[in-house]
């Protein structure tokens, strides 16, 4: 398969068969499918648009429909000169369509719609390696998909670890904080740091849809205080964890 033997098309039907394919796709390609957003959800987020946020679903599809991946994002404009960014929430592609360049194709697309929008850039989180649990890396290793691998493309498709003391709020044991994850950040703009306050702002925003206003601004203060209300956060190499995790301090 060549990359012309797939197009892209963002799906903005909540009844669109895409849907539950890319959902197939998400659910065979990351080793906790329980912690992703449910399929079932996307076709509400896509159809949802305020100032403050749109989802957006783009797939790659043979000439015969079939679903080779996706990745769904939300684009988060922010008052002020922070212009805003994107967050990507999830990407993933199909075990025999890997290294045919379909990724590369989703994140590109993905990227020429946050420029068209004039903001800042696109944030994701991904788990790092050495911070990841055995049962974790032998579930990851059955989906055929190797961390420190994974975070190596990530790199190489522009995607940068944000220096600051980054964790998702909920998610882990007993539902406390997931503490494997690194914030990851591609600026629209060749740049090596990121302002915190773009940092916080878009937190900010994608967790309240989740935590809700009070709690989601309560965790972007609290990231604003362990980061020493920095003005600028260092972007590192997309394989590298945060300055924090490799002190190897705890939470």
């Amino acid at each position: 398969m060549t990359p012309s033997a797939f197009t892209l098309r963002h799906v903005t039907a909540p009844t669109d068969p895409a849907i539950a394919a890319f959902g197939r796709v998400q659910e065979a390609s990351y080793y906790a499918p329980d912690m992703l957003i449910p399929p079932e959800v996307f076709g509400h987020l896509i159809t949802r648009r305020s100032p403050e946020r749109e989802d957006r679903l783009l797939v790659a599809q043979t000439p015969g429909g079939e679903v080779l991946g996706g990745t769904l994002y939300a684009l988060l404009p922010l008052p002020g000169g922070l212009r805003g960014a994107g967050f990507n929430s999830f990407m993933a592609v199909t075990r025999a369509a890997r290294g045919l360049g379909v990724g590369r194709a989703l994140h590109g697309e993905t990227l020429r719609v946050i420029r068209e929008a004039g903001l800042a850039g696109m944030f994701a989180d991904s788990v790092h390696p050495a911070r990841q649990n055995e049962e974790d890396r032998a579930a990851e290793a059955a989906t055929g998909v190797d961390p420190a691998g994974r975070r190596a493309a990530l790199h190489a498709l522009g995607l940068r670890t944000v220096d600051i003391p980054y964790w998702q709020p909920v998610g882990g044991p007993d539902g406390g904080p997931l503490t494997d994850l690194d914030l990851l950040f591609q600026p629209a703009q060749p740049a090596r740091t990121v302002p915190l306050a773009l940092v916080t702002g878009i937190l900010r925003a994608y967790w309240s849809g989740w935590l809700g206003e009070e709690r989601a601004r309560a965790e972007a203060q609290a990231l604003a205080d362990r980061a020493g209300h920095t003005q600028d956060a260092p972007l590192l190499p997309g394989t590298s964890t945060a300055t924090w995790w490799s002190e190897g301090r705890q939470v």
